[in-house]
């Protein structure tokens, strides 16, 4: 790999399918050359890359495993320095033990692929993989074939087993059990090279849980802005899980995403700190993008007939907790909250084809506004 550092470290780093793949050639080398490799070349989508591997032995005449750790790269991913195992077995075509009742696999192939223990299974729709399969990802599939296939003898089938020892732990920190993939983490990667999170990546990851939702056929979605909200979500509505979508900043990106995908109605619920800024027309919520929470807040209490001092104190409020205070102090909040979730619904029905049931809550989980519609709601 080009050495592409900066003072925290490298940029970019090797996936999890490239270290796999790199460990499958290595195996296949070994058994077919009878040598010792430390280091092997593959091809990506986007270059070739040297890797360099922990161990690669010859366990028989017809099988080899290698081992290698993904590199440290300057991203918080759980999978830096894991360990992957890839073993390789040499069959006959016509072997018995070959399984070709998996969708995935084809009696044209010369490289069959298997997992092992540490990576998930896929156990609902929407997925990249089908139900019932291990989770690895298409281009790492295809990487692994393409590396290995031109080495495979004539009459010959590869079968490729991936472990990741630590991949069942390791799992309980990523989104795996949240969107269906049980027992392990997955084998993923588009380019063969793992970057910094970019804003791209980043939203295309918020995608998983909506595709999820879609693909299990849900047509009643609660969107709520993070960790917090969707506990609230649990809590104070009669829903499954898999329902609640999370946004974070990119509300905007979400609710878009979700139009194309068919969604014309759902439940908007979450911190009215958060929420008051799709009141007005804010719809990327990182407060260095923009704020206005106040402006907002005076703009809908003087709309609700508050006098002038009550619009100024809102307005010198330096948190919404504060604002809350003082319109209960004034009896004026539940009426200036239903006029900021009407005013959430006009803006998101400006820009998109969807209906919002609108729950604006506190950090307990109270319920502040009045005029949503109460079916969900838990008895």
């Amino acid at each position: 790999m080009k050495d592409n550092t900066s003072k925290k470290g490298y940029k970019f780093g090797p996936t999890t399918g490239s270290i796999a793949t790199a460990c499958a050639l290595a195996s296949l080398k070994t058994i077919i050359n009878n040598e010792e490799i430390s280091i092997v070349q593959i091809k990506t989508p986007q270059e070739k890359l040297d890797i360099f591997l922990d161990s690669c032995q010859k366990i028989k005449n017809n099988k080899a495993k290698a081992s290698a750790h993904k590199y440290p790269y300057d991203d918080p991913d759980v999978t830096v320095n894991v360990e992957i195992i890839t073993e390789v077995e040499i069959l006959s075509k016509d072997s018995a033990s070959i399984d070709y009742s998996s969708p995935l696999i084809s009696k044209e192939d010369k490289v069959i692929i298997k997992a092992g223990c540490g990576i998930g299974k896929v156990t609902k729709k929407g997925l990249q993989i089908p139900i019932g399969e291990y989770a690895i990802n298409p281009v790492p599939r295809k990487m692994i074939k393409e590396n290995l296939k031109n080495l495979v003898p004539k009459d010959k089938i590869a079968i490729v087993t991936i472990y990741i020892p630590e991949g069942e732990k390791l799992a309980k920190r990523t989104m795996n059990p949240r969107i269906g993939i049980l027992g392990g983490i997955s084998i993923l990667g588009t380019t063969g090279i793992a970057r910094s999170m970019s804003t791209k990546a980043y939203k295309d990851s918020l995608l998983i849980p909506l595709n999820i939702a879609i693909g299990e056929g849900y047509k009643d979605l609660i969107f709520v802005p993070g960790n917090i909200g969707e506990k609230i979500a649990k809590k104070i509505l009669n829903i499954n899980p898999d329902q609640i979508i999370q946004m974070t900043n990119f509300v905007g990106f979400v609710l878009e995403e979700a139009e194309k995908r068919g969604v014309k109605k759902a439940i908007l619920l979450g911190h009215i700190g958060k929420l008051v800024k799709l009141a007005g027309g804010i719809f990327n919520t990182k407060h260095s993008i923009a704020d206005g929470r106040r402006e907002i807040f005076a703009a809908h209490t003087g709309i609700c007939g508050a006098d002038t001092k009550t619009i100024k104190e809102v307005y010198s409020c330096k948190t919404t907790e504060e604002i809350i205070e003082i319109l209960k102090k004034k009896n004026l909040d539940v009426i200036v909250l239903n006029s900021i979730a009407d005013s959430i619904r006009e803006r998101v029905k400006d820009r998109f084809d969807i209906d919002l049931n609108v729950i604006i809550v506190d950090m307990e989980g109270n319920i502040l506004n009045s005029n949503y519609t109460k079916d969900l709601l838990k008895k």
